[in-house]
């Protein structure tokens, strides 16, 4: 028996990193997990993994959404992953920047789910997981201005959603990593202008001394996904090597 048995779960950004980890904690948990991304080629490769079936979206697009919607019979579990980590203090973020950031990091969770919740609610039962950061109201960090303040309002829409249906059956939650080795942290590191000294600052500020890894977040959405959490909502759950101390 899994952890997970019965339970449909969508979820974004599914085609690498964090997000990839969790779609493959969830199926091995016995989950009948859809997984979305908009980068088609890394999404087929979880094609023909037991549990898991993928769909091509772009979760800015309100018709993809809503059709996708049209495919889904039931749906007991919303994930949403999809993000873009923008550097640069306030001086550096251009309009463009704002609304690009904005656009993915929240208003993309609004659609899914202003889209999916009916649903839920129609069951009377659902679970909604949002990816924030510890980089938010939690904690300012460097050169993280739109980054941070879109994460912070991902807090606050999770606590909103948490608020106003936790009489109907819903749970909505979010996770706030602090900084974690998946290839869009490397291909930051790699773009800086010195790799080496890039990665040795993001390590400094990791009290225990290392980086967290994808499998380890997953295991948190899972829990976050169980029945093991059915008293919790409303939470901003830290898991950051110690970083918000």
């Amino acid at each position: 028996m899994g952890r997970l048995d019965g339970k449909v779960i969508l979820l974004s950004a599914a085609a690498q990193g964090i997000g990839r980890a969790t779609a493959l904690a969830f199926a091995k948990e016995g989950a009948e997990v859809i997984a979305t991304d908009i980068d088609e080629t890394k999404l087929r490769e979880l094609e023909g993994h037991p549990g898991i079936q993928v769909r091509v979206l772009d979760v800015t697009n309100k018709e993809q959404i809503e059709n996708l919607a049209k495919e889904i019979k039931r749906i007991d579990v919303l994930c949403n992953i999809a993000g873009f980590v923008h550097h640069g203090t306030i001086l550096d973020c251009e309009e463009k920047d704002w609304d690009f950031t904005m656009n993915i990091n929240i208003r993309s969770m609004y659609l899914m789910i202003k889209t999916f919740l009916p649903k839920m609610l129609e069951q009377k039962s659902g679970n909604i997981i949002n990816m924030s950061s510890v980089a938010s109201s939690i904690k300012g960090a460097v050169n993280r201005c739109v980054y941070s303040t879109s994460k912070a309002a991902v807090i606050g829409l999770t606590k909103s959603i948490a608020a106003d249906f936790v009489g109907k059956g819903i749970r909505c939650n979010c996770v706030c990593p602090g900084t974690v080795d998946t290839p869009s942290l490397q291909e930051r590191i790699q773009a800086s202008p010195n790799p080496e000294q890039a990665l040795k600052d993001f390590l400094v500020r990791q009290k225990m001394g290392r980086l967290g890894n994808a499998e380890e977040i997953a295991h948190l959405f899972v829990y976050l996904a169980s029945e093991e959490s059915a008293y919790m909502t409303g939470n901003a759950c830290i898991i950051d090597g110690g970083w918000s101390m």
